[in-house]
């Protein structure tokens, strides 16, 4: 293989395997506003589109985690040339827009269905959030998305597109919509089963605490932007309060023929093989700094192995997270999941690839509590002040990762405990005690550093739209470190911090829609919400 140069990078061997569902395989030439076929009963397809997204999350997560330093490919690789750039041209990750607006049709047309026969509105519901989750996915990478035209299939297959904040109002609207929806049923309403209902098993209670977070997420993206006017007037919710639980979807995940996408891309398929990417996915040494106060690492920059500095000291999750932490040395480090030899007949342990039937999250609890602590900086104290939450929010993270598969603490696991273990260790930084941080942005820094580093291959995606609106974690490109920066030091991009910021509309669009604006490179025309 061609070797290339890149980022400085921890030498391991990260045992998974990154199967289709993680690159562009899916990219498939196709006109995302072309019409779709016909649509079964809502209550049949709901089940097959909250599938779907939860595999395109999931594929976000993986672009997301190569952007923001959790993974990088190894050296000695080839094919990634753009990602060592970020000169995204209009064939780079395509596959995010095609799937999402192939996607979108199916959404739209159980919304179609439900608004025409009222037994269906709570699958309509669950739909208008799948809109909203998808549209949201598609903003924050692309910016101005065909939302008031986009998926009326062939009636308008050269649809305007419609401007990023505007399209975040259109979304707020669009949650209300499903809130009154779940709170309007009557008796003769379709009820979800457990088998139709993959996310809270029929509970409407923790649908509408869904749709309050989902809110909460869009308006403290959007808080301080252009539309902070309309954020502020729209902070209100529904009493039924925040869902404090992470919302785990299932739809019948199993080790015979569908697993949890995360599994399936992070450790190995069905059959127990490990192929492809598994071999040199490797976490970046700036990562590790959230880990370690000192460790060895292996440094291109300076083509010596050397001890750097590290920023804080979290040895339980290093060890949830990376097998053999601290025991081997860095650079021999690998995701933690269950053991080898890689067969049907695994292990259950905890960590991040708990097993083949794990949940897959749709939304964490601790970025629930983290959007708590952030907008009580902003003046809106909604459950608890921002000190509280913060310290809910790194206990959450904890507690995820001591869970087994079937979502339960390991025996032992004490993640108030170890929260306090953490804070301890780290007393004098006001990242992990509260209690140092003085400032409000010292109070924000901390906020978004601890999301970064529960999101570590979680959502990767959730934690590079965080950096790239708040410039949090902070990175240091003046000496070109890697134990200070994420970014690649190949990098062509002109900014600062010598990141890009967006994806480009695939080529398809340019060449069948002549409404696709023209938005040059992936290193201008920033997503409305980004003040980096």
């Amino acid at each position: 293989m061609k070797k290339n140069n890149m980022i400085k990078i921890l030498p391991v061997v990260l045992l998974s395997a990154i199967l289709f569902s993680c690159n562009d395989r899916l990219d498939i030439n196709e006109n995302p506003n072309s019409p779709t076929g016909s649509v079964v009963t809502p209550n049949l397809q709901i089940t097959a589109i909250y599938a779907r997204l939860a595999t395109d999350i999931h594929n976000y997560n993986c672009y997301g985690s190569l952007m923001v330093g959790y993974q990088f490919p190894g050296d000695g690789v080839s094919g990634f040339g753009d990602l060592y750039s970020y000169n995204f041209p209009s064939s780079s990750y395509t596959a995010r827009w095609n799937d999402n607006f192939a996607h979108l049709r199916d959404i739209q047309g159980v919304i179609n269905a439900a608004a025409e026969d009222p037994y269906y509105q709570y699958f309509g519901a669950a739909a208008h959030l799948a809109k909203v989750i998808t549209y949201q996915l598609l903003v924050d990478e692309y910016g101005d998305v065909p939302y008031t035209e986009g998926v009326r299939g062939g009636e308008n297959i050269t649809p305007k597109f419609d401007d990023d904040a505007e399209v975040y109002k259109y979304l707020i609207s669009e949650i209300d919509e499903a809130i009154s929806l779940f709170k309007s049923g009557t008796e003769t309403t379709l009820k979800f089963t457990t088998s139709t209902d993959g996310l809270f098993g029929g509970d409407l209670t923790k649908w509408i605490q869904f749709a309050n977070n989902l809110k909460l997420r869009l308006l403290i993206r959007a808080a301080g932007s252009e539309i902070d006017s309309f954020v502020q007037s729209n902070f209100t919710f529904s009493p039924e309060g925040f869902l404090l639980e992470t919302a785990g979807y299932n739809p019948g995940y199993n080790a015979s023929n569908q697993q949890n996408p995360v599994y399936n891309d992070y450790h190995s398929s069905v059959s127990g093989s490990i192929s492809g990417y598994a071999h040199y996915y490797l976490p970046t040494t700036y990562l590790m700094t959230f880990y370690q106060k000192k460790f060895i690492c292996g440094d291109e920059a300076v083509d010596a192995i050397e001890e750097v500095e590290g920023k804080l000291t979290d040895d339980r999750r290093g060890s949830l997270t990376y097998l053999g932490y601290p025991d081997v040395p860095n650079y021999m480090l690998g995701f933690q999941g269950p053991e080898r030899p890689y067969t049907p007949n695994y292990i259950w342990i905890e960590g991040i690839l708990k097993g083949r039937t794990q949940d897959f999250g749709m939304f964490y609890d601790f970025e629930t509590y983290f959007l708590l602590a952030e907008a009580a900086l902003i003046g809106h104290e909604l459950n608890g002040d921002w000190k509280t939450n913060f310290k809910k929010g790194m206990i959450a993270s904890f507690h995820y990762l001591a869970t087994n598969v079937g979502g339960n603490l390991v025996d032992g696991a004490d993640p108030e405990a170890d929260v306090e273990e953490y804070i301890k260790n780290n007393s004098d930084s006001y990242l992990v005690n509260a209690d140092k941080a003085t400032t409000k942005e010292q109070q924000l820094e901390a906020i978004i550093t601890q999301a970064y580093i529960a999101y570590n291959i979680i959502n990767g995606h959730e934690a590079w739209n965080n950096y790239r609106r708040t410039a949090y974690p902070t990175i240091d490109n003046t000496g070109r470190r890697p134990n200070l920066t994420f970014a690649s030091y190949l990098s062509d991009s002109p900014r600062p911090d010598r990141l890009s910021v967006r994806l480009v509309y695939p080529q398809d669009e340019y060449d069948l829609n002549y409404n696709t604006p023209d938005v040059g490179d992936s290193y201008s025309n920033p997503i409305f919400w980004d003040r980096n």
